[in-house]
């Protein structure tokens, strides 16, 4: 076997497999080059997913004729000043893209620069190199890639529908434009414009024209539910914008993190988030996050990956330190915020009921109102009318005096005064009611509040247990007559074993022989509760432990178990002071706009949005 050297071609072509994965790959790096050239205009036209034509046109510096027969050689760039790969202050330092790219379609590139008479443009096709010949061109450079893969055939079987791979461009360009909003961008397919982002409008505030960009991009609910994050340590900064943990969807596409402006997916950060937002999110529930962490060149390298999509830092454990650090103060800043995406849905479930009467009985005809409706119009209704339950509707009478034939909440309940005052003074309002014994029903303000009791409980009981751990003051309970709890063999040895660290969270039990564990003092934060089902839920819970890890780095999951069994139940009854004591407590703790599984605690409906459902607006 003779080793031998590669053709140039071949070469090239090898790069553009590990460089160009996709059209989207492609545009992703000519719309780098375009940034490195300092271009404050940037459009994109491509036709069939970027599979037959992509088009950048960019008002950056450009390059004169000699540029740009180099620029399409392997390994040519301007980017590497002093030639030193741990001082990388581009984008696109490589000199891979042009020339791999020219290896796999029909390339032309067309620049000026400010000083030249005249424009030039150069043709590669399949490797092969012509011109440079004079074109007319203003200042700036136009790149146009036809037929991508033309000169392999075998990768265009792996490249997905037109509109997959249109996908992937437009998310790679939005991924950049987040990045630079001081940049305007268009993207236009198949003749329609898919996306026009101006240049950002606000002056001065890094964070007010991120925010402005992100809007656009993610939408104005993303606007409304971010808190923003700015930290500094040790020559590292983190800002950005991440979403309240209410304001979360089911996968993690709707998370983008930038290192020194360029777009990775770094599986540190990743990790950073998920940590960060442990206590507040299910385990199948992902926050949106937009984070910029700017920090010495040399302290992290972008050449690890030959997309550049993956990151090295020189100190991980630093980074990954400021960001959850940073995030949880975000999020505790955040107080009892809720996602308004939660009133939003609640809305669009409420039902619009008109009562009649027909011959005696009493129906009811429902149409459910329309998102964004105004309430003067309404859906079509249903076509069945169903019966109402004597005493409902619009007859008077008997019927209608027993709605307020309704007995008190608690059995001590007193009626609940309140001055004008002081529901306007405080977030969540004041109580005026609890309906099915386990909703609280408050007034705002502007609007009225409606409140779980038991997940506004569980957070607040959580947040207490993981203040009094942290302060290792965790007071305990004895209890009268010590609870015998019955296990199967595998769980009371996992309890059994865990016994010094549980004492530590105020839960003291040992092994009572056989399969049986004694409980002798349990946390006073739990007050009354069921010894036996918090034990099994325990066991559950440690089964999902390392038997290596350290019971304080699970402290979520079991404080968690802990306090959804010492939190008011749903179906207890409470009375105006029980419940107004609940809303007080909220306003001041942190995190209490979702209980301990990510889930909303309150729904806030607006006055104006109430009167919607009635006509009235």
């Amino acid at each position: 076997m003779t080793i031998r050297l590669l053709p140039p071609n071949l070469v090239n072509q090898i790069a553009a497999g590990e460089v160009v994965e996709r059209p989207a790959s492609a545009l992703k790096e000519l719309v780098e080059n375009s940034i490195d050239a300092g271009a404050t205009r940037i459009d994109i036209v491509l036709n069939d997913g970027g599979r037959s034509l992509i088009v950048v046109t960019d008002n950056g510096c450009g390059m004169t004729s000699q540029e740009l027969m180099v620029a399409v050689d392997r390994h040519a760039t301007s980017k590497l000043p002093s030639d030193d790969l741990l001082d990388i202050s581009y984008l696109g330092f490589r000199g891979e893209a042009l020339p791999a790219i020219g290896s796999v379609a029909r390339l032309t590139v067309t620049s000026r620069t400010a000083n030249s008479d005249s424009g030039w443009y150069v043709v590669v096709a399949g490797g092969r190199k012509d011109g440079p010949v004079p074109a007319p061109h203003p200042r700036g450079t136009r790149i146009e890639v036809r037929d991508i893969f033309f000169a392999t055939p075998a990768r265009l079987k792996f490249l997905k529908s037109a509109q997959t791979e249109l996908s992937y461009a437009v998310d790679a360009i939005e991924r950049l434009a987040m990045a630079y909003p001081d940049i305007a961008f268009t993207l236009t397919a198949d003749g329609k414009q898919r996306l026009n982002l101006p240049a950002g409008l606000t002056q001065g505030d890094l964070f007010d024209s991120h925010l402005e960009r992100l809007g656009v991009i993610l939408g104005k609910e993303f606007a409304a539910n971010a808190v923003p994050v700015a930290a500094e340590r040790e020559g590292i900064k983190l800002y950005g914008y991440i979403g309240v943990p209410t304001f979360s969807r089911g996968n993690a596409l709707a998370q983008y993190m930038f290192v020194n402006g360029r777009p990775v997916r770094d599986r540190l950060l990743v990790g950073a988030v998920r940590a960060a937002y442990y206590d507040f999110l299910a385990p199948n529930r992902h926050p949106y996050v937009v984070l910029f962490l700017d920090l010495p060149q040399r302290d992290v390298d972008v050449n690890v990956h030959p997309a550049k999509a993956e990151v090295r830092f020189r100190d991980a454990n630093l980074v990954r330190g400021l960001m959850v650090g940073a995030l949880k103060h975000a999020l505790a800043e955040a107080g009892h915020k809720a996602s308004t995406t939660v009133a939003r849905d609640a809305l669009t479930a409420f039902q619009v009921h008109t009562g009649q009467v027909q011959g005696g009985r009493a129906f009811e005809t429902r149409a459910a109102m329309a998102p964004g409706s105004t309430g003067q119009t309404y859906a079509a209704a249903y076509d069945a009318q169903a019966p109402l339950e004597e005493g409902q509707g619009l007859a008077d009478g008997e019927g209608a005096s027993s709605l307020f034939a309704i007995a008190p909440s608690a059995p001590d309940a007193t009626p609940i005064q309140v001055v004008e005052a002081d529901y306007r003074s405080h977030p969540l309002g004041v109580a005026r009611a609890q309906v099915h014994e386990t909703y609280i029903v408050a007034q705002t303000g502007d609007g009225i509040v409606i409140v779980d009791q038991h997940a506004a409980h569980e957070r607040l009981v959580y947040e207490r247990m993981k203040a009094a751990m942290a302060q290792g003051e965790v007071a305990r309970q004895i209890l009268l007559l010590p609870e015998v709890i019955e296990l199967d063999e595998s769980s009371a040895a996992r309890v059994a074993a865990r016994a010094p660290e549980l004492a530590q969270l105020g839960l003291v039990l040992e092994a009572f022989g056989g399969n049986s564990i004694v409980v002798r003092e349990v946390p006073a934060l739990l007050g009354e509760t069921d010894v036996v089902a918090l034990v099994k839920d325990l066991a559950d819970s440690l089964a999902e432990v390392d038997d290596t890890l350290a019971l304080k780095d699970k402290l979520g999951d079991v404080c968690g178990t802990m306090a959804c069994h010492g939190s008011v139940r749903a179906g207890r009854r409470l009375n105006g002071a029980e419940m107004n004591a609940l809303l007080r407590q909220m306003e001041v703790t942190p995190h209490a706009g979702q209980c301990n599984h990510g889930r909303p605690t309150y729904v806030e409906l607006k006055l104006k949005d109430i009167e919607r459902l009635f006509g009235r607006r």
